[in-house]
């Protein structure tokens, strides 16, 4: 799944950009550079060391920063219910499912290529979503059909501009036949997307399966990516 650290009790969400509600800004932290560190590492660690989600993740005890977005998204389209069944495709480390089991939910399966630490009574499968048998054993883990399918998958990039184009939209069109195939009627799909990184395509099956489908970008994903997500909701049934 997505960025950084650790647990525990919501929050509303953020008041300002780059401000969250209880946490006053910090001076900048600037690292000395360190001859084992490559340029990029450096400024990744100076932008944790000055990133308020980091620190507002650490506090609250979230093991991702990424836990904020899912909390303004479901601030703003009420996704998450009482009693709410939740498949979190790329759940690794894990925010998103806390968020989600937070709000309501009482049946979360999330998966992930990486090993995700227990979140009961969440069910995590260390596997690859593209694996044939993944799809059937999340739903049989799951015991009915889902409320929201969630995604923020995101591949492993080789710095080749159009593979790793490929590969985002690849990923994205696999959560969404997913979600289209398996979805409760009224229910709802969330994925990471990135600014010119789904198709024509998978808007068009979105539209002609849900009443509402949106792009959002969350106070939480930092200003200068170019990630956003689809908010797909009020599914039509098959």
């Amino acid at each position: 799944m997505s960025e950084d650290p650790p647990k525990r009790r919501l929050v509303r969400a953020p008041t300002r950009g780059n401000e969250i509600e209880g946490h006053t800004r910090k001076a900048a932290v600037r690292l000395k550079t360190a001859k084992v560190r490559t340029p990029s590492s450096q400024a990744w660690l100076e932008r944790q060391l000055n990133d308020p989600f980091v620190a507002a993740a650490k506090a609250r005890g979230y093991r991702s920063r990424a836990a904020f977005k899912l909390s303004e998204i479901d601030d703003r389209f009420h996704l998450l219910r009482q009693g709410s069944r939740v498949i979190d495709l790329g759940c690794a480390p894990g925010g998103w499912v806390q968020v989600a089991i937070e709000r309501g939910a009482t049946h979360v399966v999330g998966v992930d290529l990486l090993p995700v630490d227990p979140l009961p009574p969440a069910q995590l499968f260390e596997m690859d979503f593209t694996d044939p048998d993944c799809g059937p054993r999340l739903m049989a883990a799951l015991g009915g059909a889902p409320d929201l399918v969630l995604s923020d998958m995101a591949p492993n990039t080789i710095g080749h501009k159009r593979t790793d184009h490929l590969r985002i939209i690849g990923l994205i069109e696999a959560a969404a036949d997913f979600a289209v195939e398996v979805l409760k009627p009224g229910g709802a799909f969330v994925a990471k997307a990135f600014q010119g990184g789904e198709t024509s395509e998978v808007l068009r099956v979105l539209k002609a399966n849900f009443d509402v489908v949106k792009h959002v970008k969350p106070k939480a994903s930092r200003a200068q990516s170019s990630e956003l997500y689809l908010v797909a909701t009020g599914f039509r049934g098959r």
